[in-house]
């Protein structure tokens, strides 16, 4: 499932809804047929991976980074989640491979690496919730490519809920909601929105010349 909408629609803050972050709220928020006031917040935690467009990854070797997202998983399964988030091989051009020290925040990785190694976090822990948070938006072409496919293999039986900024990316999502000034005003798949030419369809043109632009200048 994907939500969309402009700057202020309240996107994020859904995100943070479900996440337990708020607790002064009206109506209810089910998740997996229990009501979010039911929740353990711990639990809950545990059972969401999240992963946003500011990558947080600690000053300390890749290795240790990607077992983050699960301390008891084996190497066999650290250098998996890797190749399935397409890190392994970049990782692996590294003179100390996975012993490599990225420094503050990441600063010796691009973009597009941080990106994957999150992802590579978020695949060992495999919890059963995906939140992603505008993932590719501060990528190019090229990077957002790989992150792309590397989400696509963290789909799999997984609930999935991305804010997308770019609209290309979540083309071929099975629900997209689409948010104005805090209200859902429609959903449907792409092409429906398309064909019905409501807001989606207004955000969608609006970033495609936006892109046309940003090629041509």
């Amino acid at each position: 499932m994907a939500i969309v909408g402009a700057s202020g629609s309240g996107k994020s803050t859904l995100h943070k809804l479900l996440v337990g972050h708020y607790e002064n709220y009206g109506g209810d928020i089910i998740i997996y047929d229990k009501n979010l006031r039911d929740w353990n917040l711990e639990h809950l935690r545990k059972n969401i991976s999240y992963i946003s467009q500011d990558d947080f990854l600690f000053c300390c070797s890749l290795k240790d980074n990607i077992s983050y997202g699960n301390l008891e998983a084996g190497e066999k399964e650290l250098y998996e989640a890797s190749d399935k988030a397409y890190a392994h091989e970049f990782i692996s051009s590294f003179q100390d491979g996975y012993d490599t020290v990225i420094g503050e925040r990441g600063m010796k990785l691009s973009g597009g690496q941080k990106q994957r190694v999150t992802i590579a976090r978020a695949i060992l822990k495999d919890a059963p919730i995906l939140l992603l948070d505008e993932p590719t938006s501060a990528l190019d072409t090229k990077a957002e490519h790989y992150v792309q496919l590397a989400i696509e293999n963290m789909e799999l039986q997984k609930t999935v809920i991305i804010i997308a900024h770019r609209l290309s990316t979540i083309i071929n999502a099975d629900k997209i909601i689409v948010f104005d000034e805090g209200v859902v005003v429609e959903t449907g798949t792409h092409e429906q929105l398309i064909s019905h030419r409501g807001k989606y369809r207004e955000l969608y043109d609006r970033q495609l010349v936006e892109e046309g632009v940003r090629r041509h200048a």
